[in-house]
């Protein structure tokens, strides 16, 4: 899939991994829409990239096919969706304060699995209308997962059930959606520099990653982005779960 002119939409797009990875889509020359909270800095990322933004709640269902409605619309369709809305807690199965609330377990699983389904799900559904290039392909969902997926540490278990169902439900997505023309891919990330990591301390984020084979550091959300933008570009890649991770495997804490 060739980048320029292709319209995109990036779910959470107003800052870390997502945000350089529309930096780096608009830079190719496509087109853009920013989906994130009404809190976020969307608008005026959107503004400096010359993209529409279009505030949205991923576990407000109803509320995230709305935006996507209206994202494909202002854009004139939709070739591309790269979705790294999520997040975790820290809780263990059972603690000194009892058994793991359901409701929390719940959320995560909203938040991050149920949330990628829906925005797969509906975004699919658009691609299938796109008009196919020489290799019958009309479009290319990426989901993001993590390394906690195949590791999970103690008191990851609900980020964990969550970002391993993503990574299992990409090769049969990717088969549902084969005779569209529509690929199916995940990035598994370590940790990078985003959100509440880019604040840790150097010689605590240097004890996070000493286990790494190399680089012996965190990701940088341009390496993410890279590694999406590869992944539209290359026919070949449909149907799996990528690490970029330097190499780390999570110890049990």
């Amino acid at each position: 899939m060739e980048i320029k002119d292709h319209n995109a939409i990036i779910v959470g797009g107003a800052s870390g991994m997502a945000l350089a990875t529309a930096e780096l889509w608009v830079e190719k020359g496509g087109k853009l829409a920013i989906l994130d909270l009404p809190t976020s800095d969307g608008a005026a990322v959107a503004e400096r990239l010359g993209a529409t933004f279009h505030p949205c709640n991923v576990m407000d269902f109803e509320g995230t096919e709305a935006a996507i409605n209206a994202a494909v619309e202002q854009l004139g369709g939709v070739h591309f969706v790269c979705n790294t809305a999520g997040g975790g807690l820290a809780k263990r199965t059972v603690s000194r304060d009892g058994a793991h609330p359901l409701a929390d377990f719940q959320r995560v699983i909203n938040l991050n699995l149920i949330s990628a389904f829906n925005i797969s799900r509906l975004t699919a559904e658009k691609m299938g209308t796109n008009e196919p290039n020489e290799d019958g392909e009309r479009g290319v969902i990426i989901n993001t997962a993590s390394i906690a997926a195949f590791e999970g540490q103690i008191g990851q278990v609900a980020y964990s059930a969550a970002k391993g169902g993503i990574a299992a439900m990409t090769l049969t997505m990717a088969r549902d959606l084969g005779s569209m023309g529509v690929r199916v891919m995940t990035i598994a990330p370590s940790l990078f520099s985003t959100g509440i990591t880019k604040g840790i301390p150097e010689a605590a984020s240097q004890n996070l990653v000493k286990d790494a084979a190399f680089p012996k550091r965190m990701g940088r959300p341009v390496e993410y982005a890279k590694m999406a933008v590869a992944i539209y570009e290359n026919c070949m890649m449909n149907g799996s779960t990528i690490r970029v991770d330097a190499g780390v495997r999570f110890a049990p804490k």
